[in-house]
């Protein structure tokens, strides 16, 4: 359950290394006291490693403690900025049982980055949105990395890979920046539709934009006139939510 190394063998690896196990260790130790299991000889062993480490000892064991100790670790080896380095939450307040779903479907146009398809996941879990359709060959839920993200969302929420558009609900919504878009605050949801989220770097193929009934967009007053996919998902989410929720 928990990673041991001897001495001999963690003196034979490098520093940067040894700060990695460290952070390793830590991680297995942060994830088994959120489950009350016991971690007394796993607390006592990685204070052995600060010894050979000549690093200082961890004495108070929170979840608070721990995380600060563990990013330590991961800047010592370069580590600290990479988003599946994170901690789960301790404070996740999950409920028992979902609100109904609404009867929509959302189909990513190919959407690149495993981190995007993981959050939007997530999004459409926490407001009960429905269900996912990706295209042939796009990345999906099966994918490492996804998982990750979607803090076990992949699991509650229904998908389908090799979806085709033209099969899904009507009328078919596509959140993209455009002259021709209505304001996400002045569109009126209907119960049953497909929302289309575009891809990270073009936006929505012209192939997925021929068979749009509906171009909807976020009006935002920066200079930068757009937002990650998976931020933007969130605010149409949101609207979409409050709307056919009431």
């Amino acid at each position: 359950m928990f990673p041991h190394f001897s001495k001999k063998k963690f003196d034979l690896l490098s520093n940067e290394q040894k700060h990695k196990k460290s952070a390793e260790l830590l991680r297995a130790i942060y994830d088994a006291l959120l489950q009350k299991k016991n971690c007394i000889e796993a607390e006592k062993h990685y204070n052995e490693l600060q010894n050979w480490l000549i690093s200082p000892l961890l004495n108070i064991w929170t979840p608070e403690t721990i995380s600060q100790r563990y990013h330590e670790h991961l800047a010592l080896c370069d580590q600290q900025h990479k988003e599946h380095n994170l901690l789960q939450s301790v404070k996740t307040e999950d409920r028992k049982e979902a609100a109904p779903l609404l009867d929509i479907h959302i189909y990513l146009d190919h959407i690149r980055s495993a981190h995007n398809v993981g959050s939007i996941l997530r999004t459409t879990e926490a407001f009960g949105l429905g269900t996912l359709y990706f295209p042939e060959s796009a990345i999906n839920p099966e994918h490492s990395q996804v998982k990750k993200t979607s803090m076990g969302c992949s699991e509650w929420v229904e998908w389908h890979a090799n979806a085709q558009l033209k099969k899904l609900h009507q009328p078919i919504i596509i959140a993209e920046t455009s002259s021709v878009a209505i304001p996400l605050s002045d569109f009126i949801f209907p119960s049953q539709f497909t929302l289309v989220l575009g891809n990270e770097e073009y936006g929505c193929s012209q192939e997925v934009l021929d068979h749009a009934d509906y171009i909807i967009e976020i009006p935002l007053s920066g200079r930068k006139n757009s937002l990650n996919v998976a931020n933007a998902y969130t605010a149409i989410a949101y609207e979409i939510s409050r709307q056919l929720r009431i």
